[in-house]
């Protein structure tokens, strides 16, 4: 054993960046709600940036660890200490045996990703880590982690360095306002919403409702008018596809989601936004704005060839 969760906290499970290939079979991709965080935090400690590791929500999770380790935690700041004493986000920290890692309470943002630096050993289903809790498959028996669970670190190679100090530059770490502007690309069902209903949905702010999870978050606002119906034949959904039942009241689907929908789609959050959806909070806004495909194509790439040079780049 080499950590032991003495307190689960909220809702903590074990992801990566989901399971895909399988959606014709009915399989839910799942993964990490803020994919750029969880690929820094293994980046930072030298791992590959699909590595299993920990998201956790709001706060609460304690571990404790039985040797000496590597961490790096990502994404919201939900107060982190190590041992009782405030501990910095973005960038390595050495863990001595015995240390104790807790999460106080929620400051900005919803979640927080762990990656230690090997990597988590579990076995993976249908080729990914990740946790689908409905399904009750992958990531720790397939469920959130509770107290007296106890995890395992890889075996890495002894050319590895044991450890070697990175931070992220702070023009790269996120900001999470309570009041968020996501950009979008209108959706294939465009033209089942009325000009008037597409403008409302572009100039008005909707409110995160409590009915919200890790499969989706339903807004509330100003009414989105149809032409006719809201509901279609099923179809392709993904991370960020924004739908609108009859009640004319948006609902984003996030990692969770399932693999069709019917409800027509008015829109898809890009790629390069989607982290910003999983930092959100009930009873926090958001606000739309349309992009070109182009547009979203280019930040997607620029993103990504961000991450990509943090893993080629020799940091130590």
């Amino acid at each position: 054993m080499d950590i032991e969760v003495l307190d689960g906290g909220l809702q903590t499970t074990i992801q990566d960046l989901g399971r895909t290939g399988y959606q014709a079979q009915g399989m839910v991709v799942s993964g990490a709600m803020d994919p750029y965080s969880f690929q820094i935090a293994n980046l930072l400690v030298g791992n590959h940036p699909n590595e299993p590791a920990i998201e956790t929500a709001l706060g609460g999770l304690t571990l404790q660890v039985h040797r000496d380790l590597v961490v790096a935690v990502t994404g919201a700041d939900l107060g982190l200490e190590i041992d009782g004493q405030s501990a910095p986000l973005w960038e390595t920290i050495p863990l001595k045996k015995g240390a104790i890692l807790r999460f106080t309470g929620r400051k900005t943002g919803v979640r927080a990703y762990l990656a230690f630096q090997g990597g988590l050993a579990l076995q993976p289903v249908f080729g990914s880590y990740a946790t689908y809790l409905m399904g009750q498959i992958g990531g720790y028996e397939g469920r959130a982690l509770k107290k007296g669970d106890r995890l395992h670190i890889k075996k890495h190679s002894s050319s590895y360095p044991r450890f070697f100090h990175r931070k992220l530059p702070n023009e790269y770490i996120p900001r999470y306002p309570k009041q968020k502007h996501l950009r979008v690309i209108l959706g294939i069902n465009q033209d089942a919403f009325t000009e008037e209903g597409i403008h409302t949905f572009l100039t008005t702010p909707y409110k995160i409702t409590p009915r919200y999870n890790r499969m989706g978050m339903r807004l509330e606002g100003a009414k989105i008018a149809h032409r006719t119906k809201a509901d279609i034949i099923s179809t392709t959904v993904t991370f960020g596809t924004v739908q609108v039942p009859a009640n004319g009241q948006p609902i984003i689907l996030l990692a969770d989601r399932q693999t069709t929908g019917g409800y027509t789609q008015i829109a898809n959050v890009i790629t390069a936004d989607l982290p910003l959806l999983g930092q959100s909070l009930a009873g926090e806004s958001l606000a739309f704005r349309t992009i070109s495909l182009q547009q979203a194509q280019r930040l997607a790439m620029e993103q990504n060839r961000f991450l990509k040079q943090l893993q080629a780049h020799q940091w130590y």
